[in-house]
């Protein structure tokens, strides 16, 4: 029997492998775009980046590390130069598969982070699978820019897993409404009318700012912004802002908030500093044809009627007065319980003359013109309404 050379002996003692096989080996080099496995074989192993994994330009040497072992799949037994060529994204795409389809059905919720921000939605990838998160499941709301999302871990469930067309949706939104509702549900149960709590404005419009409770979306009206008068909510507010508010009412899921809270009202005090015979001194806010509003403070204005403005006849307040011009005056007429003030100019002008509310008359001086104030307020009132 004639004795085996050594030759002979190393190619028998190695192994033989397949297509398909998947095999353990140990990687001998790495470089940026390829490493070098001892598979056992008489030929090395070689494993690209595109079959490492399914990420662009990755550098394998900040991924994979000399004499690491690690399972692959046999690509090619012989790619022609003799080379072993290898696969692990295929090998753990198999695997991946099999995760996945375990996901979809127990619900299980995933965490991956988004590789790619398309047209039309976002992309995770799995244990190599890639999922795809169409934008009408990214958030319960409407995303215009998705951009936000790059890099970021997020939560979602497997909505479609088919694995014939390689089709795996993924769905973050059912997620998110899931968890507003178990907010919303300890929200409501440890809150009532009354309540001081704390919010980040959501949102600003043109008539209120929506402000996140936890949960829960509250609406700060325009008109519950401030004791004063607010013209424009977005120059008051930015998104993103941390606010206490006062909870004015629940209705159902909806709540009404305010800023208006009770020891910063201005009217507490108002009768003393505003009583009958005082002198004042505010602000022109704004005019109409029959008079003009004056703000004594931020959140009390005193109508000034045009009778009162001089002792000579003017047409408009607008031909003596201007928006923003300081005035001094007497309070000739005092309702609380309206929270309506009447002012006089004339009654400092003509301090002889004896003094009568404006909603008097004097048969004999024709200096003092008959006002109906609550009617006059209340007309004033109305077109602010419209």
């Amino acid at each position: 029997m004639s004795e085996l050379t050594f030759e002979q002996m190393l190619e028998e003692s190695l192994k033989t492998i397949h297509t398909g096989e998947v095999i353990e080996g140990t990687i001998i080099d790495v470089k940026p775009d390829e490493a070098i496995l001892n598979i056992g074989y008489k030929s090395d192993g070689i494993l690209t980046r595109n079959e490492y994994t399914n990420e662009p330009n990755v550098d394998l040497t900040t991924l994979l590390n000399p004499g690491d072992k690690m399972e692959v799949k046999v690509l090619k037994v012989n790619d022609g130069e003799g080379q072993v060529l290898l696969t692990y994204k295929r090998l753990a795409a198999d695997r991946g598969n099999k995760r996945i389809e375990e996901a979809f059905n127990n619900r299980e919720v995933l965490t991956a982070k988004v590789s790619q921000v398309l047209d039309g939605g976002l992309s995770v990838v799995v244990d190599e699978v890639r999922i795809f998160i169409p934008a009408s499941l990214v958030s319960d709301v409407y995303e215009k820019d998705l951009n936000k999302y790059a890099g970021q871990d997020i939560e979602f469930v497997i909505s479609e897993y088919n694995p014939k067309r390689r089709r795996y949706i993924g769905d973050r939104k059912q997620l998110i409404v899931a968890k507003k509702a178990e907010m919303q549900k300890e929200l409501f149960a440890r809150i009532s009318v009354g309540d001081v709590v704390e919010g980040t404005v959501k949102n600003v419009t043109d008539f209120g700012a929506f402000i996140d409770l936890g949960g829960v979306d509250g609406l700060l009206h325009i008109s519950e912004m401030s004791w004063g008068r607010v013209e424009n909510p977005k120059k008051v507010f930015k998104v993103g802002e941390t606010l206490k508010v006062l909870i004015k009412d629940i209705d159902g899921t909806k709540v009404a908030l305010s800023l208006k809270f009770d020891d910063s009202n201005p009217w507490k005090n108002a009768s003393t500093k505003y009583a009958v015979g005082n002198e004042v001194t505010g602000k022109v806010a704004r005019m109409t044809d029959f008079g003009a509003f004056v703000e004594l403070e931020p959140g009390i204005d005193a109508l000034l009627h045009v009778s009162q403005i001089a002792r000579e006849h003017i047409e408009k307040p607008s031909d003596v007065l201007s928006v923003g011009q300081e005035v001094t005056a007497k309070v000739v007429d005092f309702n609380e319980e309206g929270k309506k003030i009447s002012l006089s100019i004339k009654a400092l002008l003509v301090p002889e003359m004896k003094e009568a509310p404006v909603s008097e008359t004097k048969e004999d001086d024709s200096d003092v013109v008959s006002v109906d104030i609550d009617a006059v307020i209340a007309k004033q009132e109305a077109e602010d309404a419209e």
